[in-house]
């Protein structure tokens, strides 16, 4: 065999070899191979997209947890003035009920203090009576006298 033409049918096969995997093999791969590079650029950008709208997504949490808050601290101090409302109401109606009942026990005191001066003055002028007995030795007769023991009751 002679090694020239054992290089040129090589050459040819090798050059067969080429085209077929230039037609046949080399377009599928190339095509994979795009394809691969597309989605890994989609899978990129879509990443990108989803860092921006994660980004948006906290941007929004933190405004509506600081509204949140507002609130919450709004209607905090809402139901502390509401609280000190009703218990300055309160308050106060407590103090017009003391002040009610304290009217009503003096009037009862000033009634019991009248009924009491009016007692003592029976019994002062029993006292009266009877030490005027007493001294003149006789009976004074009471009915007899009322007009003058009532003169006497309302001098004490």
């Amino acid at each position: 065999m002679n090694i020239n033409a054992t290089l040129f049918l090589q050459a040819v096969v090798f050059a067969i070899l080429v085209w077929f995997t230039m037609k046949f093999v080399w377009p599928p791969i190339t095509k994979a191979l795009d394809e691969r590079a597309q989605k890994i650029a989609d899978g990129l950008a879509a990443a990108d997209k989803a860092k921006t709208e994660l980004a948006a997504a906290n941007q929004r949490v933190e405004k509506e947890l600081a509204a949140s808050r507002n609130e919450t601290t709004q209607r905090l101090a809402d139901a502390d003035r509401r609280a000190q409302t009703i218990i300055e109401e309160a308050k106060a109606r407590a103090a017009e009920e003391s002040n009610k009942i304290l009217a009503a026990a003096k009037a009862e005191a000033e009634q019991q203090a009248v009924r009491v001066r009016e007692a003592l003055r029976e019994d002062v002028a029993a006292l009266a009576v009877k030490g005027a007995e007493q001294i003149l030795r006789k009976e004074v007769n009471a009915s007899v006298h009322a007009d003058l023991l009532n003169r006497l009751k309302a001098e004490l």
